[in-house]
């Protein structure tokens, strides 16, 4: 901590060695929320979350993945077959995602 700068204790309380004017700023910070951290809320995750997902559907425009499936099935004899499935992403929605994410960052009222 520099020298000068004030900080809210843990319990609370003043610091029992302030001055009256020491006291009445230090008392002004703690309101005014200048000792709080700046912590992530859920507000601003989703939005960063939905921005990244919208880029990633821009960039790419979809995504694959493997899909195994049986084909054939003799008595215990079994033939599988893996196909790839390929899922598109509409643009709309990826630019959609990046609005919606850069407006609950821009006006997040905590």
């Amino acid at each position: 901590m520099k020298r000068g700068a004030l900080a809210l204790p843990e319990d609370g309380q003043h610091p029992p060695d302030c001055a009256l004017a020491n006291r009445r700023a230090w008392t002004a910070q703690a309101r005014s929320g200048f000792h709080q951290k700046d912590t992530m809320n859920p507000i601003k995750l989703i939005g960063i979350l939905l921005i990244a997902a919208g880029a990633l559907g821009l960039a790419y425009g979809g995504f694959s993945y493997p899909k195994e499936t049986t084909a054939l099935k003799l008595g215990t004899l079994e033939l599988k077959v893996q196909e790839t499935k390929t899922v598109s992403v509409p643009l709309i929605l990826s630019g959609a995602a990046m609005v919606l994410g850069v407006f609950l960052l821009v006006f997040n009222r905590k």
